[in-house]
């Protein structure tokens, strides 16, 4: 049942006050037509609680604007939804793609730096956010009074000589919801083992983000990637006004999980509206993601914080590798990931997420 303004709605209650049920919650398969982001494909969703993001079909389904009431959740970049075909492979050229977003696959044969890997040359982060999906389904339908509303598609990821992954994405949400579900099925159609790597790349920005904003999260212990986040590493989860010449600060955590094997984690702003409060959380299993990596990047526009969980760290498949820690996908392997993401829109909210990540560490 819906819960829209305040009152409980069915099914039939629903239907009696409109025309198309479209005058309240749809996704729209759309085209954006400005610049270098010509011709891509997206989806919009919105819910009829205030909660609207968008899905880029032609960036593997991944979400880039998310916001609440016209507040954002998330941080976009200067690059904008860059169409794949602008995609620079080498080195670092993937930054010149990265729109930020909400939320940024990195993979799935490669995630992290770049590197040297057995005589592959390897770009940062992989090619997966600017691979189109194919089979794009944007749909919705009635399940008892909840009206279900989703996208879904394929990404391959293939070469001639090579990998051959597939991974099937279904991104939904409900009428009157300020949340989404996303669901991937990773499979190997190939006939070799192939290296795998897959990180979600959450980029939480402005105002979720601000002065004063910190990141909750079950941690059993954290460790600075490099020299620069060992810098004020004891205030890793607390976040500052944007800082001239601020140099990124990696953290690599452990994290505890519920009874169920989930985590929670979120970006928290206490103080926004005055102190009513505004963020959001993330809920992901961590047996196929047992990483999870902080990325604080405090800087003037490039303001972000991300919320990274992955199953490799993120200095290069080589370094992966040598630790002896790379992960295969084998022929016929099937590999499944559930994330919930959500807003949190009060004191009361923040509290009871809060009280439910201390009570598992």
């Amino acid at each position: 049942m819906a819960n829209l303004y305040g009152k409980n709605y069915t099914k039939e209650e629903l239907l009696r006050r409109v025309g198309t049920i479209s005058q309240i919650a749809d996704a729209r398969l759309i085209e954006l037509r400005n610049g270098n982001e010509a011709g891509v494909r997206a989806v919009h969703f919105h819910t009829g609680s205030g909660f609207n993001f968008m899905v880029i079909a032609d960036r593997g389904l991944d979400v880039s604007s998310c916001d609440y009431c016209g507040q954002s959740l998330a941080w976009q970049s200067s690059c904008g939804d860059v169409a794949p075909q602008f995609y620079a492979p080498k080195g670092f050229g993937w930054l010149r793609s990265f729109p930020g977003g909400l939320i940024t696959t990195c993979g799935l044969t490669n995630a992290g730096a770049p590197s040297l890997d057995e005589g592959e040359e390897l770009g940062l982060h992989g090619r997966y956010s600017n691979i189109p999906a194919k089979n794009v389904c944007v749909d919705s339908e009635w399940q008892g009074d909840d009206y279900v509303i989703w996208a879904q598609g394929k990404v391959q990821e293939t070469r001639v000589f090579g990998e051959n992954i597939v991974l099937t994405r279904r991104i939904w949400t409900k009428l009157g919801e300020k949340r989404f579900w996303l669901r991937d099925v990773v499979e190997n159609i190939g006939y070799q083992s192939v290296p795998y790597m897959i990180l979600y790349h959450i980029n939480g920005g402005f105002p979720a983000v601000d002065g004063g904003s910190e990141m909750l999260s079950p941690t059993v212990s954290f460790r600075p990637r490099d020299p620069d986040a060992e810098l004020e590493k004891e205030l890793h989860s607390s976040f500052l006004a944007p800082t001239p010449g601020f140099k990124e600060r990696v953290y690599y955590h452990d994290m505890a999980t519920d009874k169920d094997g989930y985590v929670h984690t979120a970006l928290v702003n206490r103080a926004f509206n005055g102190g009513q409060g505004f963020g959001f959380y993330v809920r992901y299993h961590k047996q196929n993601l047992p990483r999870f990596i902080e990325w604080k990047m405090n800087g003037e526009g490039m303001y972000v914080v991300g919320m990274e969980p992955a199953n490799s760290l993120v200095e290069g498949r080589d370094r992966e590798r040598a630790r002896g820690d790379l992960k295969y996908i084998e022929p016929g392997q099937k590999l499944e990931y559930d994330l919930e993401l959500g807003v949190l829109t009060s004191p009361c909210e923040i509290a009871e997420l809060e009280d439910r990540i201390r009570g598992v560490v």
